[in-house]
């Protein structure tokens, strides 16, 4: 359906879940896994079956998606680099366009600005604003473990009845919910009909994965699918991989195919509880009288590797770590379909400024600096020939060098700094175990593919622009936390909240609070394997 000029410009809600890989829901033929919410609205909107992020770890995948670049042309390196204030976001332009911008939940800003163009923020951050996850690529990747990432996320799965994640996400719906119901209010107290961008962006299924205990008694463990892709040797794994299997401490544990089960039924769970939170936001939508005006996008941050080779959380380019759920309803606007094109969260600030360029009190903003996205809105509109390339990048912790993805079609190439690349194609070999780079049949392609993938991206230039930023970060970083001058950029929604969530410590490193720690209380469980 083609929008009249009648027709109100939407609000505008963008859903965001936090590592959450496409496999695993209902629409993307997972039968096992019970997200009704989502799946609905999957029936009611537009699913596009080849989403990617921009980078595969939170904080550069969130500041590209909302700046529209890709994350090394804003000097987004690592889940510790600054989002400058300089840098125009999504949220900027649609208030430009005259949008009320709100948020709701983890975006993961690090620097002193905690807004980055939206008027309210409702709650606090789970993880901190400060330079503390800062990689060091002086150390090796079994040294450097700044998050600390670690298969103890995966040894130590199972139930709980509240845990840090979950009093976060409880939080991040009541002031949603509660926010559309207060807008609700104003527009039928005043007359007002200004739109709204809202963004309500929950935690789960993040590891740790420990899942509320009513939703891990919906599951059958007998009935939690197993990975496709069995455990790669590590000899076999390609060097990236080696990287990140020791940076993950996988060396110093022994994952059984029981903890792998557990793992995977506690983010069956964990899915099925944002799954609730944000169809009670979707209901709240619907009740407070907005639901027929408004835009609603879903999407997650990156993916989640989940056992498949062996390997677990992100930080990698195979499918299941950078693919990324993305489903769009407009009501009256598009009808229900799939879009099987390749693009990617960079493409949203685009195809949402296209949006509130449309209908009755439309305004055209245009992006100060060229996004790196395209338009998606020809293919909301059922565009079958949209389709473009689609790049990501990676140079966060675990690893030694820069990366940078370039799917083109069906194929995929994957370049790291200082290693061979590697070239798949997604039609013949969906589960990405035939490496089809440096071989003679291949040698046009990837001549081609690499010829894009380096043209406005220097391996040399970059490596050395992430070595430099991480020194002066690291620097910074100890001055503060040794002696006491670190500064306190975190966002206070209500009082006591840098004491509830992941803040700095003066003891040297980022701490979590313990009175909000998994509860039942269980003792981690210690390295078992040493290699």
């Amino acid at each position: 359906m083609v929008m009249g000029s009648a027709m109100k410009r939407p609000n505008i809600l963008l859903l965001m879940a936090d590592q959450l890989t496409p496999g695993f829901l209902p629409f993307h033929g997972n039968a096992v896994v019970q997200a009704p919410a989502l799946a609905q609205l999957a029936e009611q909107g537009v699913v596009f079956d080849a989403a990617y992020c921009n980078f595969p770890i939170c904080a550069p995948s969130r500041y590209s998606m909302l700046s529209g670049r890709l994350p090394h042309a804003i000097d987004a390196f690592d889940n510790a680099s600054e989002f400058a204030s300089e840098v125009p976001t999504l949220a900027h332009y649609l208030t430009a366009a005259g949008y009320r911008s709100i948020l709701a939940g983890k975006m993961h800003f690090v620097g002193a600005d905690q807004l980055h163009g939206y008027a309210e923020r409702l709650t606090t951050d789970i993880y901190p604003a400060e330079f503390l996850w800062v990689p060091d690529w002086s150390k090796s990747p079994a040294q450097s473990k700044p998050t600390g990432v670690g298969m103890g996320h995966v040894v130590d799965a199972g139930p709980s009845l509240r845990n840090m994640q979950i009093d976060y996400d409880e939080e991040v719906e009541q002031a949603a919910v509660q926010k559309l119901f207060d807008l609700a209010r104003l527009k039928e107290g005043s007359g007002a009909d200004q739109p709204f961008f809202m963004t309500v962006s929950f935690t789960h299924p993040h590891p740790p994965f420990v899942a509320p205990q009513a939703h891990w008694d919906r599951y059958d463990p007998a009935a939690i699918p197993m990975p496709t892709v069995p455990e790669i040797p590590y000899a076999q794994l390609d060097p990236h991989s080696q990287w990140l299997y020791l940076a993950h401490g996988q060396d110093k544990h022994h994952i059984t195919p029981e903890r792998v089960r557990r793992a995977r039924h506690a983010y069956c769970a964990m899915i099925s509880y944002v799954d609730e939170k944000i169809g009670r936001v979707l209901q709240a939508l619907q009740q407070s009288g907005f639901g027929d005006d408004t835009l609603v996008v879903f999407c997650a941050d990156h993916g989640e590797m989940m056992g498949e080779r062996g390997m677990w959380f992100k930080q990698t380019f195979y499918e299941p770590s950078v693919r990324v759920p993305l489903v769009m309803r407009w009501p009256g606007v598009t009808a229900p379909g799939r879009r099987p094109g390749p693009c990617s969260l960079v493409d949203l600030l685009p195809t949402l400024l296209d949006v509130a360029a449309e209908g009755e009190g439309g305004v055209r903003v245009m992006p100060v600096d060229p996004p790196d996205g395209r338009s998606l809105l020809p293919v909301l509109r059922g565009d079958p020939g949209h389709g473009g390339d689609v790049i990501a990048e990676y140079s966060s912790e675990g690893v030694m060098a820069p990366s940078r993805m370039l799917r083109r079609g069906m194929h995929k190439l994957i370049f790291t700094r200082g290693l061979l690349p590697m070239l798949f194609d997604l039609a013949s070999d969906p589960l990405e175990l035939r490496d089809l780079a440096g071989q003679a049949g291949s040698a046009d392609l990837q001549a081609q593919l690499q010829s894009r993938l380096l043209a406005d991206w220097s391996p040399d230039d970059t490596d050395a622009r992430i070595r430099a930023s991480q020194r002066r970060r690291l620097f910074l970083r100890e001055l503060g936390l040794r002696h006491g001058a670190f500064p306190s950029w975190s966002h206070e929604a209500r009082p006591g909240d840098k004491a509830r969530f992941v803040r700095p410590s003066t003891a040297g490193g980022p701490v979590g609070p313990k009175p909000r720690a998994r509860f039942p209380f269980v003792q981690p469980t210690p390295p078992d394997k040493t290699g």
